[in-house]
């Protein structure tokens, strides 16, 4: 049951976002549903690939394309006051994504044995990937690459799971809320990681 409300809470999220950078881009309804599509399952897509599992089992996921196209066509159709309100949004959406894959994809690898390592790329690829290749087809810089503290989340869920210390729901859906906390407070303070910037030649 943990495991598909993260999986519903997911979709739903990054579907959305997907389909409110579609509609910043003017991309028209097909543009709409791919690049929500992509959002919302191509992290998953790249992680099965890494950790053994059939990539087609993706087909198996008729419930979640509902959920994402339903999703996706609410937007769709939802007012464009409205839809200007969304995209103050959507790097929440952003975020509640990120933390529900993250937990999911590393929930996944962790129960199907893999080590602390496949565990933590696992977390990372569900939790950022179809973001990136969202950002990508829409001509953006991946979020995952910017300033602010992104993947770094992703990386501190598959430590936490790994370590198979979360046997109860209540304690999933804790760090669920509490890594989507960190996530928001990065934005919010703008948290960065290190970096440094080579002179000129």
């Amino acid at each position: 049951m943990t495991w598909d409300v993260f999986n519903i809470v997911g979709t739903i999220a990054f579907a959305i976002s997907g389909a409110i950078v579609a509609m910043q881009e003017e991309y028209d309804l097909l543009g709409v549903y791919v690049l929500g599509f992509v959002t919302a399952f191509g992290g998953g897509i790249v992680r099965n690939l890494l950790i053994g599992v059939p990539v087609t089992d993706i087909w198996e996921q008729s419930t979640l394309f509902t959920i994402a196209l339903l999703s996706m066509t609410i937007v769709f159709l939802t007012s464009a006051a409205r839809i200007q309100h969304w995209k103050r949004w959507i790097d929440f959406f952003d975020a509640i994504g990120l933390s529900a894959f993250a937990i999911q994809g590393a929930s996944y690898a962790n129960s199907m044995g893999h080590p602390i390592a496949a565990v933590i790329v696992a977390a990372v690829l569900t939790g950022i990937g179809g973001g990136v290749i969202r950002d990508l087809l829409a001509r953006r810089k991946p979020l995952v690459l910017r300033d602010e503290i992104y993947a770094v989340w992703a990386i501190l869920v598959g430590v936490v799971i790994s370590f198979d210390v979360l046997d109860q729901a209540w304690q999933m859906y804790l760090l669920f809320m509490v890594v989507l906390l960190l996530r928001l407070l990065s934005m919010r303070f703008g948290w960065k990681l290190p970096r440094r910037k080579l002179p000129d030649a």
